[in-house]
């Protein structure tokens, strides 16, 4: 005899409403994979084409910060658009992405001075020795972007993305010129690596964050990471355009 209390609930059945508890259970995570895609949740197809964050669109993921605030990334692509303003011969920094360039490069090994030697003491070096300090670089610009802020302010009684062009080129060359009194860093050694950094971001591969559209290399007529140049070699000088890292993966 069979008992009606404990009778069998068909497999289907079963399985369909396991499957929508986990879901709800999890928070819906489960609905992004392949068991999400039994589970019945409207039109997602006509959804996911009228949404402006369809897969199909094509976004650089890579711009997002690693390092900086916000506040912090706002004045450094200010910065660097007055060090390398866009003018008629091409995009400045700011539209090749060298703010985000110098954030990734903060964030890795350049900006925690891993290939330097960093052990005390410390004496302060001769100009032809570079850096000599206990602090990384990605210290140097934490402390450098407030310093700048608190020099704007104390000058200008604004920050320094709401000052004219004029304005932030003065701050910058108080920097350059040793003209801010700062104790824990170098006005000069911070703007000279500022400069360096934003040129190159400028002309790195694109891979780094910086040079968007090989836009900087193509202002100066480089021809970027080519294979090589057996063809042309013998026959003059030949403008082609740029290949990037990126153009030399297998399709």
């Amino acid at each position: 005899m069979v008992d009606e209390t404990k009778k069998e609930i068909p497999e289907s059945v079963s399985r369909r409403k396991f499957i929508r508890n986990t879901g709800y259970v999890v928070g819906g995570v489960v609905v992004g994979g392949a068991v999400g895609s039994l589970l019945p949740f409207g039109n997602k197809t006509k959804e996911i084409k009228n949404n402006e964050t369809s897969p199909t669109k094509s976004e650089n993921f890579n711009q997002a910060l690693m390092h900086f605030t916000q506040e912090q990334f706002n004045i450094v692509q200010a910065a660097t658009e007055r060090i390398f303003p866009e003018d008629e011969n091409g995009p400045g920094a700011k539209a090749l992405g060298v703010a985000f360039f110098i954030d990734h490069q903060l964030a890795g090994d350049w900006g925690f001075n891993s290939r330097d030697y960093m052990q005390a003491p410390f004496y302060k070096g001769e100009k032809v020795q570079g850096y000599q300090g206990r602090l990384k670089r990605r210290e140097i610009f934490d402390i450098a972007l407030q310093e700048m802020q608190n020099h704007s302010m104390e000058k200008y009684k604004k920050k320094f993305t709401d000052l004219s062009g004029d304005e932030q080129d003065a701050i910058l060359k108080d920097f350059e010129g040793d003209k801010v009194n700062i104790t824990t860093i170098s006005p000069s050694g911070f703007f000279n690596i500022l400069r360096s950094s934003t040129l190159e971001g400028v002309y790195s591969d694109p891979l780094y964050g910086g040079n968007m559209n090989m836009a900087g290399w193509k202002m100066k007529n480089y021809p970027g990471n080519q294979m090589a140049y057996s063809e042309i070699i013998e026959k003059g000088y030949k403008k082609i355009a740029p290949q990037s890292l990126r153009d030399h993966l297998a399709h």
